[in-house]
């Protein structure tokens, strides 16, 4: 169990779920319902809403995303959906009336996506007059390359994992700039999740080299930005102990206020809770 309690409707803002129930193509991740979720994931940590984000091996095929959100309870769980530009207006209206507000453009390593950069813009301008957002998992260096794109873009932006600054860089990548801009100007919103992804000292240091970057986002735009969890850690051979990425937070996040924003308020403005 975690050393620190949740505030009443914390909410996870990243988490996948996978079920065999539902067409796939790739590796399933075994274990990772949203039963098991429940029972092993919020029962533990104590967090009550969710936002379940539609895993690669589904393709644009939402409905594992869907039926999660029914299963966790639709009055505390939202959903991020992928897509792809020949989505109907009437497929949008039904996905919104399930829970979705935001898609999702995993392109850190894009030979294996389902979209492409060249979606991202003509799918925020329809997404936009939902009041949904754009998720990016892209790499700092990717971040850099689509600055112009990025400006344009007329929907929110939420930068996925910390915005992906590598080591030992961090902060003084340029994407930092880019992003914090975007953050400023009320137009983005940053997760605090997946430290393992750019860490080089992993959990036996408790990724103590991702402290700089998460907290120079804290420092920039508290207002700004929402906790996730990223189970069931789909990335990490050796799983690491959820209730030791929960504290985290409190690590990175001194502050009681802003943990409160960050854990309830900031999602429950983004994600219309």
């Amino acid at each position: 169990m975690p050393t620190i309690t949740p505030p009443p409707l914390a909410c996870d803002a990243h988490m996948h779920v996978f079920d065999a129930r539902f067409a796939h193509s790739g590796t399933m991740v075994n274990d990772a319902t949203a039963e098991v979720y429940r029972r092993e994931f919020q029962a533990r940590i104590g967090t009550t809403r969710t936002v379940v984000v539609t895993p690669r091996i589904y393709g644009v095929d939402n409905r594992v995303t869907l039926d999660a959100i029914q299963q966790l309870g639709a009055e505390r769980t939202r959903g991020v959906a992928v897509l792809r530009p020949d989505v109907t207006d009437a497929e949008l209206v039904t996905l919104h009336a399930g829970g979705i507000r935001g898609i999702r453009f995993t392109l850190y390593t894009p030979m294996q996506a389902v979209v492409g950069f060249e979606m991202v813009e003509s799918l925020s301008q329809r997404v936009n007059e939902l009041g949904w957002h754009v998720q990016l998992h892209w790499t700092a260096a990717q971040i850099v390359d689509h600055k112009a794109l990025l400006k344009r873009l007329p929907s929110r932006i939420v930068f996925d994992h910390l915005a992906r600054l590598p080591g030992p860089e961090g902060i003084d990548h340029p994407a930092f700039g880019i992003v914090r801009t975007l953050l400023d100007g009320g137009r983005a919103w940053l997760k605090l999740s997946g430290p393992y992804l750019d860490s080089r000292v992993g959990e036996a240091e408790r990724y103590s080299d991702m402290d700089r970057t998460a907290r120079a986002w804290v420092n920039a735009a508290p207002e700004r930005l929402v906790w996730g969890s990223d189970w069931p850690h789909t990335t990490e051979t050796a799983k690491p102990d959820d209730a030791a990425l929960f504290e985290l937070l409190a690590h990175w996040v001194e502050n009681p206020g802003q943990r409160q924003a960050i854990l309830v308020d900031n999602p429950g403005t983004l994600y219309d809770f």
